[in-house]
């Protein structure tokens, strides 16, 4: 077997999310993927302006240990099998917060916030649903609270507490 002198390597793939100019690089499959773009830019931008974190996605095949935690804490804490697809995930620190994010191919976002220490832990997962996505049958008992955003039109948001350690 003969070895190529420079063997292929494969370039990262990792998207750094640009709030100024959206884009849907990653996104493609989405059938609201515009919407999707916008609502991960809203994303990148609260990142930016809070915490002067730059929001980077991997594609859901290189962020699949981000992914399979997201799925476990919520078969764990309520029993929820999410039916699309991931497209992307990320996971970063920001202060004591862990941030675990998902963007699903039917526009669905989900985020896990765990704040590693301190007197006033706070554990969730959030809910994001880009505007013109129906609610996924597996979150059909959220209720949702409508959010307006210049870079994604209506967000539908919720969230649950999580009681486990993760």
């Amino acid at each position: 077997m003969i070895l190529p002198l420079f063997p292929k390597v494969e370039p990262s793939v990792t998207y750094s999310v640009d709030f100024v100019n959206v884009s849907t690089v990653g996104l493609e499959s989405s059938p609201v993927v515009a919407a999707l773009a916008g609502l991960r830019a809203n994303e990148a931008r609260y990142f930016k302006n809070k915490y002067d974190h730059v929001f980077t996605v991997d594609p859901a095949a290189k962020a699949k240990k981000d992914i399979d935690k997201v799925h476990r804490i919520l078969k764990e804490e309520r029993d929820i099998v999410i039916a699309s697809p991931p497209l992307e995930a990320t996971t970063f620190q920001v202060e004591n917060i862990r941030w675990t994010y998902v963007f699903y191919e039917s526009g669905l976002s989900i985020n896990v916030l765990y704040t590693l220490n301190g007197p006033n832990l706070k554990r969730a997962v959030g809910f994001k649903l880009s505007e013109g996505m129906d609610v996924p049958a597996e979150l059909g008992s959220f209720k949702f609270a409508r959010q307006k955003s210049e870079l994604a039109g209506t967000i539908r948001g919720s969230y649950f507490v999580i009681k486990g350690e993760y």
